[in-house]
C-alpha cells in the first residue's frame, strides 16, 4: 500500500531505527516507548491485521514467532517480555499493517489474562 508508514519503512522510503531484518519482517525501535525495550516487528508483506490473516499469509505470522525470542535475546531480555497486537480503532491499532509490540527491560505490573 503506497500510504502506508510501513510499507514505507520497509521500502526504506521512510528511516527506522532497524535492530533485525530478514526476507519476511523487519523490526525496529518504537518512536514512542511504553518500556525500556519496545520494538515493533512486521511482515514486509501489507497484511492489516490479525483480522486478515489467511492460510496462504499465515506462515509469515509463524516466522515473526519464529524471530521474537532471537531478537529479545539480542536485546538482553534476559527475565521476560511482552508481545501485543492491536485488531481496529476500538483496540488502538493506528497503522493498518499488522505489527507486533515487543516490550521488555521492565517488570509489566499490568496483566489482562
Amino acid at each position: 500500500m503506497s500510504d502506508c508508514v510501513f510499507c514505507k519503512i520497509v521500502a526504506g522510503e521512510n528511516p527506522s531505527a532497524k535492530v533485525y531484518e530478514d526476507e519476511v519482517c523487519v523490526a525496529f525501535k518504537d518512536l514512542e516507548p511504553k518500556a525500556p525495550v519496545h520494538l515493533l516487528v512486521i511482515p514486509k508483506v501489507h497484511i492489516q491485521s490479525v483480522d486478515a490473516v489467511t492460510p496462504e499469509n499465515s506462515g509469515v505470522v509463524g516466522h515473526i514467532f519464529e524471530v521474537i525470542p532471537k531478537i529479545m535475546a539480542e536485546q538482553g531480555a534476559k527475565t521476560g517480555y511482552r508481545v501485543i497486537t492491536n485488531i481496529g480503532p476500538d483496540a488502538g491499532q493506528t497503522v493498518p499493517h499488522l505489527h507486533f509490540h515487543v516490550l521488555a527491560g521492565q517488570e509489566m505490573g499490568w496483566t489482562p489474562a
